[in-house]
């Protein structure tokens, strides 16, 4: 993995950055070679240094790894850390839990994805956000709730959605 060739279709381009992109990707390879189990922490790993895992970077894991292919789309699907996508600056998660329901959270969302035009699962264009529903987030006393990042905001309204999302613009 060390060729100039292998670097042009990969997620981080090709030149100076790829070759830091999959100099970075080989150090985390290194440190799991060998280890039995290690395919999920290598890609918690790898998904932390790109931000989300690229078919180039899963690529480059299957034959360093020596395993199929299929088998690490399996495990990445399978577990909701992990994503195939370029995600946003700012993840919002929706709470669609019960109270949250009752109390009108598909109103909310339905203003997110006016504002951010993007359905619910997506990312806008400019990567700002990504757009996630969730079950619960268990402040249910603050019905409806969503979350931006680290921060939870409770007791939302429709006309609400704009000034909250100017606050991560």
């Amino acid at each position: 993995m060390n060729s100039e060739k292998e670097t042009k279709g990969c997620c981080c381009g090709g030149g100076e950055a790829g070759k830091l992109a999959l100099d970075q990707l080989n150090a985390i390879l290194t440190k799991w070679q060998g280890l039995k189990g290690a395919l999920i922490p290598v890609l918690q790993e790898a998904q932390e240094a790109y931000g989300y895992l690229p078919r180039e970077i899963i690529l480059a894991i299957a034959g360093s790894m020596q395993i199929p292919v299929s088998q690490i789309y399996g495990v990445v699907t399978f577990y909701s850390q992990f994503h195939l996508n370029p995600r946003g600056k700012n993840i919002i998660r929706v709470c669609q839990g019960t109270a949250c329901h009752v109390r009108g959270a598909k109103a909310i969302l339905a203003a997110l994805e006016d504002n951010l035009q993007v359905k619910a699962g997506g990312t806008t264009p400019d990567l700002k956000f990504t757009l996630e529903t969730v079950a619960c987030i268990g402040a249910c006393g603050l019905a409806p709730v969503m979350m931006v990042n680290d921060d939870t905001h409770g007791r939302l309204t429709p006309e609400s959605v704009p000034k909250l999302l100017a606050q991560y613009a």
